[in-house]
């Protein structure tokens, strides 16, 4: 065996991973890790994942690093940081940054961590691509997504997989969103076994494994795997596929229980028929679900794209709620006349009048915290029923824009695959001149 450290990570341990993804890594680069020709039977080769970056392990150093800006670490967009998690997903990997197509889940982690401690960071994106990885480490990063969402919105989405440990991360987000042609689920465990006794009798070499304790050997690639070692690798994939199901009610809530998530039977599932069996919320385009995103996290107004399919809808500017059906509307009987001599009913107060809009605005521009974030301090005037006092607050919050770059454009182009359409071939919208204009005409 001419890899065997690289091996060992592949065959006789449990993966999350989709199968054909397994199968066409174990066909492409089997004969380099074993030096023989590789056969896996039931499974066919599926085209590679896109990929990306790596990350070390427990040293709180990589945290200070992200922090310091000493390491590449996310970038962010109007305070939402974008996080990708894309390829084979591993743990104990050993660096942050695009390597051999692998994300370790230190790295993740460490990216969480440092979103979750960051004042600047209102909310967190996940952009996924992946089609799975190794069991060990996929569930603490799970938690702690899930317990990420207590203190900041969480939003997932797929372009174009999340299988396996891929979805385990994708569900644990406040939201799943993915466009129509997409792919989720493979709610499940594998684990191959090689047996390599054919091929060494044929070259001449026989192994002896030679092993204290009844059950030290079991699944060794140099002889065949006895049907009751079978059987105990099958019970320790159920068990570990409960636990993942387990983990994916915790995140998907009453969308998708462990039931639920059991009943698939690691099956995956494409755009809207994803959606309607609850393993994910909306199908649309990404960027411009992103940006709907990054509106809701600075307190703008933005609607759904239009044709996005959505199974569960609630307010933009709140975390999910369940729908809840408004209360039948009784009739209202006509107001009884006035006694003589009562007093005349009060009059119903009035919405603030042009002029209090005028000032309103008027503070928010020039408030002290606009300085550097004057995007935001527009936005926050113009497209929102926000005190100047409110309006404040969240300015303080913002981090202000470099004199080369505003607020609005401090995201790399490249960065991401969520960085929103340019305005072409769509209708412009009014200035912010306009939009006040109307505000103070109503």
């Amino acid at each position: 065996m001419r890899h065997p450290n690289v091996a060992a990570r592949v065959f006789h341990t449990p993966l999350l991973a989709a199968p054909a993804k397994a199968a066409a890594f174990i066909m492409g680069f089997g004969p380099r890790i074993t030096g023989v020709e590789v056969e896996v039977e039931g499974a066919a080769p599926t085209p590679e994942a896109s990929v990306r970056a790596r990350a070390s392990l427990l040293d709180d150093r990589l945290e200070d690093d992200l922090r310091a800006g000493r390491r590449a670490g996310y970038r962010t967009k109007d305070g939402v940081a974008v996080i990708p998690v894309t390829g084979t997903l591993v743990h104990r990997g050993a660096w942050l940054g695009q390597s051999s197509g692998e994300t370790s889940y230190e790295g993740l982690a460490a990216q969480i961590e440092t979103a979750a401690s960051d004042p600047y960071v209102r909310g967190v994106a996940l952009e996924i691509d992946s089609f799975g990885g190794e069991v060990a480490g996929c569930f603490s990063l799970a938690d702690q997504i899930r317990a990420l969402r207590a203190d900041k919105p969480v939003w997932a989405f797929v372009s174009d997989h999340a299988y396996s440990a891929g979805y385990a991360v994708a569900s644990q987000a406040d939201r799943v969103i993915l466009p129509r042609t997409a792919g989720v689920g493979s709610i499940g465990v594998i684990a191959m076994h090689a047996d390599f006794s054919g091929r060494l009798e044929t070259v001449g070499v026989r192994v002896t494994v030679i092993a204290a304790g009844d059950h030290k050997s079991d699944g060794n690639p140099y002889e065949p795997l006895p049907e009751s070692v079978r059987e105990s690798l099958q019970a320790e994939m159920e068990k570990l596929r409960l636990i993942f199901a387990e983990t994916v009610g915790a995140g998907r809530g009453a969308a998708l229980d462990a039931a639920g998530a059991l009943a698939t039977e690691a099956g995956t599932f494409i755009g809207a028929d994803a959606v309607e069996a609850g393993l994910a919320d909306e199908v649309a385009n990404p960027r411009e679900a992103f940006e709907r995103f990054v509106a809701q996290v600075n307190g703008r107004q933005a609607s759904a794209a239009v044709g996005a399919t959505s199974k569960r809808n609630f307010p933009m500017s709140d975390k999910p709620t369940n729908p809840v059906e408004p209360a039948p509307t009784a009739a209202v009987p006509e107001p009884a006349a006035p006694a003589a001599g009562a007093p005349e009913p009060a009059t119903p107060p009035q919405g603030p009048s042009a002029a209090d809009e005028r000032a309103r605005i008027s503070a928010i521009l020039n408030h002290p915290e606009a300085a550097g974030r004057e995007d935001l301090a527009k936005s926050l005037a113009f497209e929102s029923d926000m005190s100047a006092e409110q309006a404040g607050r969240h300015l303080a919050a913002a981090p202000k824009a470099s004199p080369q770059q505003s607020l609005s454009a401090s995201m790399d182009a490249e960065a991401t695959e969520l960085e929103a359409p340019g305005p072409s071939g769509a209708a412009a919208e009014p200035t912010l001149a306009q939009r006040a204009r109307e505000r103070w005409a109503s």
